[in-house]
C-alpha cells in the first residue's frame, strides 16, 4: 500500500491513534514508538492542548550552570540544551566572574509594541495627524480590554504612527505601546490591537490589516555587564587577544553573526528550560544587532588596571506568567530553580547568562581555541554512539581526548581493541 501523508481527519484522533498512524507510515518499532509517546512529567491530555497533531513528547537535556551572581544574589541558572561545552563554559565564566563582584544587570520597563497596519488610506499624512490628535481616546479603548493588567499597574502607554511609501503604496503604520508587567504580552496587546482598529479606520478613512506584536522590543531592554580580572583569565596577552577577536566581530558580519549566535547559545537554553518563546527573543536580538549596521550585541574594553570589560545590550521579551509554563510542570519547577520574582529580574538574568557565554567562547577562541574544551566534551557522545557502555565510555573518551582524534572511527578502533 503507497504511503500517503494525506490523512483526512488526523487532527480529531486522540494521540495514541496519531502514533499509531506514524508509526506505520515511518517504520518505527514498539520501542520507538513507546519512546516517542512517552510525555514524561506532562500528562499526555496537556500536551495534547498544547500543540496540534500531538503524538508525544520529546526530551532535551537539562543542565544547571552553577557560580552565577548577578546584582549581588546568587543564581542556579536551568539550561536545556543538546550542544556539548555550554553550559561548563556559562559555569566557568560566572565562576570568574564571581571574583570582582559577579554580574550587575539593569532592566527598562516591559514595554511590548503592538503593530497596526492602515492601507488605503485616502490622505495618509494628514490621517496620521488626526490619529495623533485622538490619542487619548484610542489609549482608553485600548486600556479597556485588560482590566487586570491595569491593576497591576501595566496597559496601554502611548501611540505613535509613521506614513510609510511602498510598494504597494503608502500606508500607515501605528504602534501601541503597551507594560506587560511580568508577562511575555502577546495575547494582551494582540487583544488590545485589534480592540482599536475600528476607531483607527473610522478616523483614518483606511482599512485595517495586519494587527499583531512586534518581536523587536526596543523599549523592553536588558544590560548586563561584569568585570573579569586579567590574572583568572590567562594575563594581559589574553585580554588583548580578546579585544582584537571582538575587534574582528565588529568589523565584520560573518563574524558577528557567530559572536552573536554564541550569546544565544547562553539565551535560548536558558529560555527553553523556563517556558519563554525562545525564537522571538532570537529574532528581536538580531534584529537589534542590525539596526545601523549587523554588530555584536556585546561589547568589550579594558579598564585602568588592565583587566577585561564586558557588556551586553538587547531587547528581552521574557515572563514569569502565563503562556506555556500555565499547563508544563517541567517549565514551572526551572522557573522556581532560577528564582526570579518578576519578569524584569528574569530579563537581567538572561542578558548576563548571554554575555557570560560570550566570553566563555571569545575567550576560548582567542586563548586555546575553541576546539580543545568542546571536543573534550563532545568526545563522550562520540564514544556511545559508537556503542561504549559502562566504564568503557570514559576510559575510550580519554584516549581520544589524549590523541586529540575525536572521531567515531577510531572509538570504534579502541573498542575493539586496535
Amino acid at each position: 500500500m503507497e504511503k500517503t501523508s494525506r490523512i483526512s481527519g488526523f487532527h480529531k484522533l486522540p494521540p495514541e491513534e496519531r502514533l499509531k498512524l506514524v508509526k506505520n507510515f515511518a517504520g518505527l518499532s514498539d520501542e520507538e514508538a513507546k519512546m516517542i509517546g512517552d510525555c514524561g512529567a506532562l500528562e499526555q491530555s496537556k500536551v495534547d492542548i498544547m500543540i496540534e497533531n500531538v503524538i508525544g513528547s520529546i526530551m532535551i537535556p537539562l543542565g544547571i550552570a552553577t557560580n552565577f551572581q548577578i546584582n549581588g544574589k546568587d543564581y542556579l541558572i536551568p539550561m536545556a540544551t543538546e550542544e556539548s561545552s555550554v553550559v561548563a563554559a556559562a559555569s566557568n565564566a560566572a565562576r570568574m566572574a564571581r571574583e570582582a563582584g559577579g554580574f550587575s544587570a539593569e532592566t527598562t520597563d516591559p514595554i511590548m509594541i503592538g503593530q497596526i497596519q492602515i492601507v488605503d488610506v485616502p490622505d495618509p499624512e494628514e490621517a496620521a495627524e488626526r490619529i495623533v490628535a485622538r490619542k487619548d481616546e484610542l489609549l482608553e479603548l485600548a486600556k479597556a480590554q485588560d482590566s487586570i493588567l491595569v491593576k497591576f499597574g501595566g496597559g496601554p502607554r502611548d501611540i505613535t504612527v509613521k506614513v510609510l511609501d511602498t510598494s504597494e503604496g503608502k500606508m500607515l503604520r501605528v504602534h501601541l505601546m503597551v507594560d506587560v508587567r511580568d508577562a511575555m504580552g502577546a495575547n494582551a496587546v494582540n487583544t488590545m490591537a485589534e480592540a482599536i482598529s475600528s476607531l483607527l479606520e473610522e478616523i483614518s478613512g483606511g482599512r485595517t490589516l495586519l494587527k499583531i506584536i512586534s518581536n523587536l522590543a526596543i523599549y523592553r531592554i536588558a544590560k548586563a555587564k561584569v568585570i573579569f580580572p586579567k590574572e583568572l583569565i590567562g594575563g594581559g596577552e589574553v585580554v588583548d587577544n580578546i579585544l582584537k577577536a571582538y575587534a574582528f566581530a565588529e568589523n565584520d558580519i560573518f563574524r558577528a553573526s557567530t559572536h552573536n549566535k554564541g550569546i544565544m547559545n547562553g539565551i535560548a537554553a536558558v529560555a527553553l528550560a523556563t517556558g519563554q518563546d525562545h525564537r522571538a527573543i532570537e529574532a528581536g536580538a538580531h534584529v537589534y544587532a542590525a539596526m545601523d549596521h549587523y554588530k555584536p550585541l556585546t561589547r568589550y574594553y579594558k579598564d585602568e588596571k588592565g583587566n577585561i570589560v564586558g557588556e551586553i545590550e538587547l531587547p528581552m521579551a521574557v515572563a514569569t506568567i502565563g503562556g506555556a509554563t500555565k499547563v508544563h510542570p517541567e517549565f514551572q519547577i526551572c522557573q522556581k530553580i532560577l528564582g526570579c520574582e518578576n519578569a524584569r529580574e528574569m530579563a537581567g538574568v538572561f542578558a548576563a547568562v548571554g554575555l557570560a557565554q560570550n566570553f566563555a567562547a571569545v575567550r576560548a577562541l582567542s586563548d586555546e581555541g575553541i576546539q580543545k574544551g568542546h571536543m573534550a566534551l563532545h568526545a563522550r557522545n562520540i564514544v556511545v554512539m559508537a556503542g561504549a557502555e559502562g566504564e568503557d565510555i570514559e576510559r575510550v573518551a580519554n584516549q581520544l581526548i589524549k590523541e586529540g582524534n575525536v572521531r567515531m572511527g577510531r572509538a570504534k578502533e579502541i573498542l575493539e581493541g586496535k
